[in-house]
């Protein structure tokens, strides 16, 4: 996935959760939030350029047949994303804990969701990833396993 794309993702994520804000970090106007996870403070710079502890969590993981589109994506601190991705992507597909998991970040950005914030200047939802349906998360084909 491209920079510009990551970064527009983020913007979106951040100016629809109800968890972030305007702020200010050392003269710079930032939108200060929370990891969908940990509750920790997470930053995303205005322009996208910069973010700070801020990743992109694919709610329905993209091993399992998560899209790219707004509904499936949230912010995560780097630290809470990837422990989730060690702990649940490898876990086949109606995996309980996966699935459970799955359900409360569903639930949670649920919860979160509201319009943009007013006044940002933010890149056109289609490029965030925004305008495609949804894919529904389909069972990944097992890899054939060679002999050694």
């Amino acid at each position: 996935m491209g920079t510009a794309r990551r970064h527009a993702q983020l913007l979106w994520c951040a100016a629809t959760d109800r968890t972030f804000e305007r702020a200010e970090l050392k003269g710079v106007e930032v939108l200060a939030g929370k990891c969908i996870h940990c509750n920790c403070m997470v930053i995303v710079d205005l322009d996208g350029t910069r973010m700070l502890r801020a990743t992109v969590e694919h709610i329905v993981p993209r091993t399992h047949g998560g899209a790219d589109t707004l509904d499936n994506l949230a912010i995560a601190c780097g630290r809470c994303n990837g422990a989730k991705g060690i702990r649940h992507d490898p876990s086949p597909w109606g995996d309980p804990k996966l699935m459970a998991m799955i359900e409360r970040l569903q639930e949670r950005k649920r919860k979160r969701t509201r319009e943009p914030l007013a006044g940002l200047t933010l890149p056109p939802l289609d490029d965030a990833g925004g305008d495609e349906e949804p894919a529904a998360a389909e069972e990944p084909k097992k890899k054939k396993r060679g002999r050694r």
